[in-house]
């Protein structure tokens, strides 16, 4: 786990020991195979194809960026892979880890900066 991602509008920071940064309404992540950029926070509007961090649906008010094909990234590996606020049931996601904003927030209470999550199908 790297860093976090918060919508300010729609609570406090979550408590945790990684970098927090707060969203704004510009804040986006590439997935841009091509794109030097290419799993990277961006600004928006940016030209390359990106997805887009601040959501009306609330599935990202809490995104937590995990360490996926980052190190550097390689293109085709896949980007925008985070930890993020469960869709109602628990709807499958597009390839991220998804939890209960609850959960999310209790996990993220009690890990420190070098931990990690194993995901397995």
């Amino acid at each position: 786990m790297r860093e976090v991602w918060y919508r300010p509008d729609r609570g406090p920071p979550p408590a945790c020991e990684l970098r927090v940064h707060a969203m704004a309404e510009d804040d986006g992540w590439c997935d841009d195979p091509a794109d030097p950029a290419y799993n990277r926070h961006v600004k928006l509007p940016y030209p390359a194809s990106h997805e887009r961090l601040w959501r009306e649906d609330g599935l990202y008010d809490i995104v937590v960026v995990l360490g996926h094909n980052d190190d550097p990234p390689v293109p085709g590996l896949g980007s925008c892979i985070f930890l993020h606020v469960a869709k109602p049931g628990y709807a499958p996601t597009e390839g991220c880890v998804a939890l209960a904003r609850e959960d999310l927030e209790d996990l993220l209470d009690g890990i420190q900066p070098g931990d990690a999550i194993e995901i397995r199908r």
